[in-house]
């Protein structure tokens, strides 16, 4: 039996690359979905693909879209992608209707809010057999598999340090930006030494080694969902996220809005608008020179064989857009062959396996250095 996967926001800069990432290494007929009758054109769309015209609003097409996806319960199940973010305002009507349809459930988002309304989900995706894998993307995504890999070289873990770069875009679109923005709102919670403490986004400058071409990079506290689900899935005192771009003064002026800018101006559409289109006008000028790639450093201490011990982990890609397709396309792969099968609903470290983890990354070309020390 044909697989079927409908990608929701598939005409954009994440979605098209998790439709290129599935048209290279499955067989699935793939629906992705957009408001816009022009996607149609698309170059992206072949004779594997499709579009759907939608509006995430429209609940109507929206539950007969993914009720069309419904299988045998002998046969490894569709998935639907949600690819249509930001997610700091979405609710869980999609993942609603996949359970309600019996349909797998994969998804790029990337705020903590979103996340905890979609775990909430977790007993009624168990009780219908769905699987549902959350934060699938780059980071978070693939970020939490290597914590995952490299929490496992050692015998007890005590510290995570997460450290991600990004050049210019990122190759993604303007809905990132406001997500960059959107993280700037409030301060939020990070486990350290045991317990939650407050941190203000943006804040506590840190030099971190990248591997080449990025160097030392600063980067600095940001509000991203491992940093609670990473806690919540390991025995770890202490989880650190940090973010930053090159050319370091795009870090410089984000640090200033945190900084300067009233909250309530954060707080306002049309200034998050304002800052999404102006940063992304600026990358459409410095990608040519910087480039849009990507840059994780996993760094966890603890101990091996009763001694002290660090075990690291590094990835570079030349394209963030591209290898956000990698992490979420690996995963509905697994979910579409059976290979993965988890009813509830999961982050990505708490679902895959170390070894189908390291599986699709090999068969996608993705290298990750690894040391123990």
């Amino acid at each position: 039996m044909t697989k079927r996967v409908l990608i929701l926001g598939g005409q954009g800069r994440i979605g098209s690359q998790v439709a290129a990432d599935l048209a290279a290494h499955t067989d699935a007929e793939i629906t992705i979905t957009g408001r816009s009758e022009h996607a149609k054109q698309n170059p992206v769309l072949g004779t594997q693909m499709q579009f759907l015209e939608l509006d995430l609003d429209d609940r109507a097409t929206l539950t007969t879209a993914i009720h069309a996806l419904q299988t045998d319960d002998r046969q490894p199940r569709n998935v639907v992608v949600h690819c249509a973010g930001p997610f700091h305002h979405r609710d869980g009507r999609v993942l609603e209707a996949c359970i309600a349809a019996g349909v797998n459930y994969v998804d790029v988002s990337d705020h903590p809010s979103y996340t905890r309304t979609a775990i909430a989900y977790r007993d009624a995706a168990a009780a219908a057999g769905v699987t549902a894998i959350v934060n699938t993307g780059i980071f978070p995504g693939i970020s939490n598999s290597m914590v995952r890999q490299s929490i496992e070289q050692l015998d007890t873990a005590d510290t995570v340090h997460l450290s991600y770069v990004v050049a210019g875009s990122g190759g993604a679109g303007v809905t990132v930006m406001r997500t960059t923005f959107l993280g700037l709102q409030r301060p939020f919670q990070a486990w350290l030494k045991g317990q939650w403490q407050q941190v203000k986004p943006y804040s506590d400058r840190e030099v971190v080694d990248f591997p080449p071409p990025y160097g030392r990079v600063g980067v600095y506290w940001f509000d991203v969902p491992e940093a609670f689900t990473i806690p919540s899935t390991f025995p770890v005192k202490t989880v650190i996220t940090k973010f930053g771009t090159v050319p370091d003064f795009y870090n410089f002026l984000t640090w200033s809005v945190a900084r300067w800018w009233h909250p309530h101006l954060l707080q306002t559409r049309a200034v998050i608008e304002f800052l999404s289109y102006v940063s992304h006008f600026m990358t459409d000028v410095t990608d040519r020179f910087s480039g849009i790639g990507v840059a994780i450093r996993v760094e966890v201490t603890g101990q091996k064989d009763q001694k002290p011990a660090k075990s690291y982990a590094t990835l570079v890609h030349d394209n963030t857009a591209i290898a956000a397709g990698y992490g979420t396309g690996s995963v509905t792969e697994l979910l579409l062959s059976g290979a993965l099968k988890k009813p509830g609903v999961w982050a990505i470290e708490q679902a895959l396996p170390t070894d189908l983890f390291e599986q699709t990354m090999q068969s996608r070309g993705v290298n990750i250095e690894r040391a123990l020390r």
